[in-house]
C-alpha cells in the first residue's frame, strides 16, 4: 500500500492526540476501570478522527478506507487495549451500516454527531447464548403499529455504560435465521432499557462492558437501517470493518511489546552480560518483529482490495486470525524475558498480555474465522473446491 503525504498527515495527528491527550492518563483510567469517554471523543471528533471514512454530508471526511487504516494503526500506540477498541467500537463497529445504508434522517440522527463525538455509540450483537453465532440470537423487534417492540438482552457490549445509541441487531420475523434479522438503531435512554453493573473483564480494564436488557422498549419503525431482513447481512459487511480495524490496531501495540522488551533486556543483566546478548532472546525477537510485518502486509493488502470494492471476506478474516494468534504468541514471547517483572500488574507487556487475549474471541472467535476461510477455500466436508 502506498501511502501519500495525506496518510501520513492524518498518521502524525493521531500520534499527538495519542501522546498529548490519552497515554499521560493510562494508568489513572485503568485503575479506575473507564475513561472519560465523551471528553475523549469530543476531542476526536473535533480532529475528524471518528468520520475519516464516512459521508462528508454527514460531517465525515468523505476519505477511502485505506485513512481508517492508517488511523486504526496509530491508535495502536496507546497503552492499553481497552481506548482503541472503544474508538474502534465507535468507527467501525457500530456506525459501518448506518453509514452506508441508513437514511438521510437516520444519519441525521445518529451518524453526525457520533462522527462529532457529541454521541457514543454501542453495537449490539452478541448475547450469552449467541456470540459467534450470529445466526442464533433470541432477542426479538416485533412490531407494533409503527414502532418495533423489542424484548431480550445483549451481553458484552463495550461502551454501553456511557453509550447514548445503540446499534442493535435483533430478529423482525419469524423466518430464517439470515433473513429474519435488522439492524435497529434505538437511543439508550429509551423507557424499558437497563443495564448490568460493569463486567469485571481479564483484560481492556479501560473500557467500560456490560450486559444490556430491553424490556418492551419501544423506537419507531423508520429507526431500522435499510430494509426488513437485511440486517444479518449488513452485520456481515460490518464484520469486514471490525475485523480490519482490529487486525490493523494490533501492529503498533505489538511492536511496543517488542520494543520495550528490547530496552528492558539491554538493561538487564544476568550472570555479567546483558540479556539482549543472548542469542535466544535476540534471534527470537527478530522472529516475532518478522512475524508482525507479515501481519502488516496482509492488512495492508486487504485494505488495497477493500478500497477497491472488492469482498476482503477471506483476507479479513485471516488478518483477525494472526492477529488474535500473534498477540498472544507476542506478549507471551516478550513477558517471559520480563522474568518476574513481567509477572507484575502493571508491566506493560502484562497488560498487553491481558489486552490482546480477546482479540481471539470477540468480533468472530478464532474458530469462527477458520470455518469461515475454510468455506471460501472450499474445504468444508461436502464441499468441492
Amino acid at each position: 500500500m502506498i501511502f501519500t503525504p495525506e496518510h501520513e498527515a492524518l498518521r502524525r495527528t493521531v500520534r499527538q492526540f495519542v501522546e498529548h491527550e490519552i497515554n499521560p492518563h493510562v494508568e489513572e483510567w485503568e485503575k479506575a476501570g473507564r475513561f472519560p469517554i465523551h471528553e475523549i471523543f469530543r476531542k476526536a471528533g473535533d480532529l475528524g478522527l471518528l468520520g475519516i471514512s464516512k459521508p462528508e454530508k454527514f460531517g465525515g471526511m468523505g476519505l477511502d478506507y485505506s485513512y481508517s487504516i492508517v488511523a486504526a494503526e496509530e491508535f495502536g500506540t496507546i497503552h492499553c487495549g481497552g481506548i482503541p477498541m472503544s474508538i474502534g467500537v465507535q468507527t467501525d463497529m457500530c456506525t459501518p451500516a448506518l453509514a452506508r445504508f441508513g437514511s438521510d434522517e437516520l444519519r441525521d440522527e445518529f451518524l453526525r454527531p457520533a462522527i462529532t463525538g457529541e454521541q457514543v455509540g454501542c453495537i449490539g450483537v452478541s448475547e450469552v447464548g449467541a456470540g459467534s453465532d450470529v445466526a442464533g440470537l433470541k432477542t426479538t423487534a416485533r412490531k407494533d403499529g409503527d414502532d418495533y417492540v423489542i424484548n431480550g438482552s445483549k451481553m458484552w457490549i463495550t461502551n454501553s455504560p456511557s453509550a447514548d445509541f445503540i446499534c442493535l441487531l435483533a430478529n423482525t420475523s419469524d423466518d430464517k435465521p439470515h433473513i429474519n434479522k435488522s439492524l435497529i438503531m434505538v437511543p439508550m435512554n429509551t423507557p424499558g432499557i437497563s443495564l448490568s453493573s460493569h463486567l469485571d473483564k481479564l483484560g481492556m480494564r479501560s473500557s467500560e462492558t456490560a450486559q444490556v436488557f430491553f424490556d418492551n422498549v419501544r423506537v419507531p419503525q423508520r429507526n431500522r437501517i435499510g430494509h426488513e431482513g437485511a440486517g444479518f447481512m449488513m452485520q456481515m459487511l460490518q464484520f469486514q470493518e471490525e475485523r480490519l480495524f482490529g487486525a490493523a490496531n494490533m501492529i503498533k501495540a505489538l511492536e511496543y511489546c517488542v520494543d520495550s522488551t528490547i530496552e528492558y533486556c539491554k538493561e538487564r543483566k544476568t550472570f555479567g552480560n546483558a540479556l539482549i546478548d543472548n542469542q535466544v532472546i535476540h534471534f527470537r525477537l527478530a522472529e516475532l518483529q518478522t512475524e508482525i510485518e507479515c501481519l502488516r502486509a496482509l492488512v495492508y493488502q486487504a485494505t488495497e482490495q477493500y478500497v477497491k470494492g472488492q469482498d476482503v471476506t477471506r483476507l479479513a478474516s485471516m488478518a483477525k486470525l494472526k492477529a488474535g494468534r500473534l498477540g498472544r504468541e507476542v506478549s507471551d514471547s516478550c513477558l517471559q524475558y520480563w522474568g518476574g517483572m513481567g509477572f507484575m500488574w502493571d508491566n506493560p507487556v502484562a497488560r498487553a498480555y491481558r489486552d490482546v487475549r480477546l482479540v481471539s474471541i470477540g468480533g468472530g472467535a478464532d474458530e469462527i474465522m477458520l470455518g469461515i476461510i475454510c468455506k471460501l477455500m472450499g474445504i468444508l466436508p461436502g464441499k468441492k473446491k
